[in-house]
């Protein structure tokens, strides 16, 4: 079996194939003591010749990403998957702190090609195409887990503290919010909006979620923040 190794907060990790790797508040990764958090989350295991990933929580969801943020999947309660790239990046919120660690293998099985830069300037996922104060928005939510860099944790802002970061008001910040998590939803990115059709109540840690993993902002947008935003 192709080595592997997990990074959290600059700690290394190196699980054995005959053995089942835990992750969680208690285990063999011990990520926090946050008590929204499962004593064990995730799990990962050798088997068939690949190395799986499992949320084993009743609870939590984690969004996984290869390195490049072209391939991005949803891990809900009871799924799993298989870790075929080089580095696999695992993104998970409790209560309202986002964490993130890193799995990296040796030998891959699958390899992705990195993607083309878009030189136009627009922000796009598929078919969905930002303003500029909408992506100031994800920028904003997101600005703790953007300026941290690397691996651990970070806190999402609330609403208010994100509208007082923008110069918004509650209700233009909401507003915009409604139609970012819209538009993903288009498009299919889960977590967005609740099974009845109005907003997900954690629909906020989803979008940093999103917006991380699949390199929607980066800590290059944070400059975004500091200057005027007109659409």
């Amino acid at each position: 079996m192709a080595e592997l190794t997990v990074e959290f907060c600059g700690e290394w990790y190196t699980p054995a194939p005959d053995a089942v790797f835990t992750i969680g508040r208690e285990g063999d990764l011990r990520i926090d003591d946050n008590p929204y958090l499962h004593r064990v989350f995730l799990q990962i295991v050798c088997r068939d010749s690949l190395w799986w990933l499992a949320n084993v929580g009743s609870l939590l969801s984690a969004t996984i990403a290869d390195g490049s943020g072209g391939m991005q999947a949803w891990l809900p309660p009871g799924a799993q998957l298989p870790l075929v790239f080089g580095q696999t990046t695992v993104v998970f919120t409790a209560g309202s702190t986002t964490y993130e660690l890193a799995i990296h293998i040796a030998t891959p099985t699958f390899r992705a090609d990195p993607r083309t830069a878009d030189a136009s300037g627009e922000t796009t996922i598929g078919m969905v195409v930002f303003t500029p104060s909408q992506k100031a928005l994800i920028v904003a939510l997101a600005e703790p887990s953007l300026r941290r860099g690397g691996t651990g944790f970070a806190n999402i802002p609330s609403s208010a503290k994100a509208a007082e970061r923008l110069g918004w008001s509650q209700s233009k910040f909401n507003r915009k919010l409604d139609n970012v998590c819209e538009k993903l939803d288009r498009v299919g990115v889960t977590g967005l909006r609740a099974s009845g059709g109005g907003p997900a109540s954690n629909r906020r840690a989803r979008l940093v979620e999103h917006a991380i993993t699949s390199h929607l902002v980066t800590a290059d947008d944070l400059a975004i923040l500091d200057t005027p935003i007109d659409d």
